[in-house]
């Protein structure tokens, strides 16, 4: 029987009152392959204390600055091995250089940088570091979308025609104050795209990663509908593809009534393909002619569940499957061996990156088409 020995965590944001932080925390700890021992949680002395407190770590493990926490615990005989970034996203290209160049595997939140320009120049940092770097594109871990892409891989729908997925929330519909809504329109903390690197980029990801196929050219209509907002909080999107098939992505943050209406549809000229986050163990196949099939999570998509089939699985073990699989890269990385994932990592963030800068300049261009440039 193989015994797993957790890997020590450390983690920089998420400290008390960021909803996310809790989030790793709980997708970290849910399989017992990490144990949270050192952190710099939050931007004040007395809040990162109190958070630190909450989340069991020790005082002399607790760090007012991230930077000084890499060079503390790579010194340490007992140092962390990984470490979580659950910062804004302006945080994460300074953060995420500072593990990687003391040696730290990453776990990083997306969108990976706030920049096309640090995400590349990230994913050199991560090349010569060789440590393990992790994007939370947690949807990507759901049993039924993995099921989803293995269907296309082999072509049960034959040839891919349409690629349509959208994501729409409502709770940046109006300013409120929120400390969580606040660095998402600031553009200095965001970056240059609102909704679309908040929610847009995982709806990007995950019509990239169940179809295969990256689009070639993007024409994009970036709205701010709230007065003042310096940010997209509504992104419409069209995808032109290498193969000929065509595609649109659209996200929203204002959209009343629609708290996390994440969906994915793909069509060939066979058969098609739909998703919804709201009900995420069904996945709905239909052969052209065809009654529609319910295929749930049973037998053959049982690899990333936890309980038996009929016991609801959802958004946390999704995230705790990226954690697991992440365990096991940082644990093969280290005994040399290889590790065969499918993690998200530098590529989906880079991808992710030339996404938003597509989109934007397209926008600015009165929506016309754009390459996507992918490296």
């Amino acid at each position: 029987m193989t015994t797993h020995t957790p890997i020590r965590l450390g983690m920089v944001g998420g400290g008390k009152g960021a909803m996310i932080g809790e989030v790793h925390r709980i997708a970290a700890r849910l399989d017992n392959r990490f144990a949270l021992v050192a952190g710099a949680l939050s931007t004040t002395t007395e809040r990162n204390a109190e958070s630190a407190a909450g989340a069991g770590i020790f005082p002399e493990r607790t760090y007012d600055d991230f930077a000084e926490m890499a060079r503390a615990e790579a010194a340490r005989t007992d140092g962390i091995e990984a470490v979580s970034i659950c910062t804004p996203n302006h945080v994460h290209f300074q953060a995420a250089k500072a593990f990687l160049e003391a040696g730290i595997h990453v776990i990083c939140d997306k969108p990976m940088t706030s920049t096309l320009e640090n995400a590349r120049e990230l994913a050199n940092i991560a090349e010569a570091s060789e440590a393990v770097f992790v994007l939370t594109h947690n949807y990507s871990a759901y049993p039924q979308l993995r099921l989803a892409r293995e269907m296309v891989a082999r072509g049960d729908l034959g040839s891919i025609r349409l690629v349509q997925v959208e994501y729409a929330q409502d709770w940046l519909t109006e300013d409120t104050g929120n400390k969580q809504a606040a660095w998402r329109v600031d553009p200095a903390k965001a970056g240059a795209g609102g909704a679309i690197g908040d929610i847009g980029t995982h709806a990007y990801q995950l019509a990239r990663f169940v179809s295969g196929m990256a689009p070639k050219q993007l024409a994009a209509d970036l709205t701010s509908f709230v007065p003042g907002r310096k940010v997209d909080d509504n992104a419409q999107v069209m995808l032109r593809y290498a193969s000929g098939a065509k595609g649109s992505l659209w996200c929203s943050q204002v959209a009343p009534g629609t708290e996390n209406g994440l969906k994915l549809r793909i069509y060939g000229d066979k058969a098609g393909l739909e998703w919804v986050h709201e009900t995420p163990e069904t996945l709905w196949f239909t052969r052209l002619g065809e009654a529609a099939q319910k295929l749930r999570r049973g037998a053959q998509s049982m690899a990333g569940s936890r309980v038996p089939p009929g016991h609801p699985e959802g958004y946390l073990e999704g995230f705790a499957n990226i954690y697991a699989e992440a365990a096991d890269a940082i644990r093969a990385h280290q005994a040399g061996e290889a590790c065969e994932t499918l993690l998200p990592g530098i590529r989906d963030g880079i991808e992710g990156l030339e996404f938003i800068d597509a989109c934007v300049r397209s926008a600015r261009a009165d929506s016309i088409w754009v390459a996507v440039h992918h490296d």
